[in-house]
């Protein structure tokens, strides 16, 4: 553990330098033209691949307006809650957590005013695991490539799930391709976010992911790929990993 400029106790996962950054923004988390913008373009296609493979692992009803009634799920890094709320409107009893007390503010007021009961927590994955909390889903989306110890956080993530519980992970793989769009041309070309948002050396390879992911007991199942359109401005998914891509994974037992 360390401590950060306020004081306050860090867990070693905890990258001091991304909370700050983050919290400089937190105010524009639900504006869909401001800092966030490529979230709010990206959700329906996050939405969709999480809806999907959860539905089909529980073996849920997926015309029902409620399909996750019952589980328990767990958005690792929530943010501002832009997907922490739908998993609620979905039926999911919902733990959004995050390390940075701003982003919590922001997603506890907005979930306040749109009529949802969320659980919010600035608290860390570790801390949360050792309070001995499981859940039958984590999501860790866009979060891996900020923290500053990745195999503790993972194994942090790991533990937080249930046996035979599913985890969804989406982050950056480190390709020149991803250093060349994803930093290059998002930051400082089209101007997308903040320059300095990403660290390439922290992209995760999608091998890497899986080994570290097996490690825990937790098994990749599979892997797509979340490609940008610029002629449509819309994401997809595909079989291209070279940039974004995202993960389903199940937990033994």
């Amino acid at each position: 553990m360390r401590e950060d400029t306020s004081g306050d106790r860090l867990s070693d996962s905890v990258d001091a330098g991304e909370i700050a950054r983050f919290a400089a923004l937190a105010e524009e988390w639900w504006e869909p033209k401001g800092k966030f913008r490529p979230l709010h373009a990206l959700n329906p296609t996050r939405l969709a691949f999480i809806r999907q493979r959860l539905v089909s692992h529980y073996g849920r009803d997926g015309n029902q307006p409620r399909p996750f009634e019952g589980l328990s799920l767990l958005d690792v890094g929530c943010g501002g809650g832009l997907l922490t709320e739908p998993m609620a409107r979905l039926g999911a009893g919902v733990l959004g957590i995050d390390a940075g007390a701003e982003a919590i503010r922001v997603a506890g007021a907005h979930a306040k005013e749109s009529g949802l009961a969320i659980d919010y927590r600035c608290l860390t994955a570790e801390a949360l695991a050792a309070e001995g909390h499981r859940f039958d889903a984590v999501l860790n989306m866009e979060v891996v490539e900020h923290v500053a110890d990745l195999d503790a956080f993972l194994s942090a993530s790991c533990t937080l799930l249930k046996p035979g519980g599913a985890m969804v992970v989406a982050t950056l793989n480190r390709t020149a391709k991803a250093y060349a769009l994803a930093i290059v041309g998002a930051e400082y070309v089209l101007g997308w976010l903040p320059p300095g948002t990403h660290d390439w050396r922290k992209f995760v390879t999608p091998s890497e992911l899986t080994a570290r992911l097996a490690k825990n007991g937790v098994k990749v199942t599979e892997t797509t790929g979340v490609i940008y359109n610029p002629l449509s401005d819309r994401w997809s998914l595909g079989r291209d990993l070279g940039v974004n891509y995202m993960a389903f994974a199940i937990k033994e037992g």
